[in-house]
């Protein structure tokens, strides 16, 4: 078990990410997690999860898809277990070059040091502009 607060649980996921190493990030994750990201169908980046293992394969496959070129957090408001993460973060789809360009807000829960709600929220229709075209 880790002593850092929720906060910082959920914060040490983005260096993992931006370092390609799923793995690690993956491990921050409860063996049971609630994920949501609501998107448009047949984005490929975004499975059913319900895992860390289930995040493993989430994080491999954004990796494969998208590209990321800006994250820039603004706000983190924590309470408890609970962690909400609001920035902006601007991502290229691989497939089509074309950028996602969207404001977000992450909702977190920590629960015995690791992460166990995963909810992201971004604009949806940015994600569909971006792989799908016009």
């Amino acid at each position: 078990m880790t002593t850092d607060s929720p906060a910082q649980t959920v914060q040490r996921l983005f260096p993992l990410l931006a370092e390609g190493n799923s793995a690690e990030a993956a491990a921050l994750f409860a063996d049971s997690v609630s994920f949501s990201i609501p998107h448009p169908p047949g984005i490929p980046w975004v499975p059913e999860v319900h895992s860390a293992e289930d995040m493993r394969t989430f994080f491999e496959l954004l990796q494969t898809h998208v590209q990321a070129k800006e994250f820039d957090l603004r706000q983190v408001i924590a309470e408890g277990d609970d962690v909400v993460l609001i920035g902006r973060m601007v991502s290229q789809v691989k497939k089509t070059g074309r950028d996602i360009d969207t404001a977000f807000a992450l909702h977190a829960t920590v629960q015995d040091g690791l992460i166990t709600r995963y909810h992201l929220y971004e604009d949806s229709y940015a994600v569909a502009q971006a792989y799908f075209g016009d």
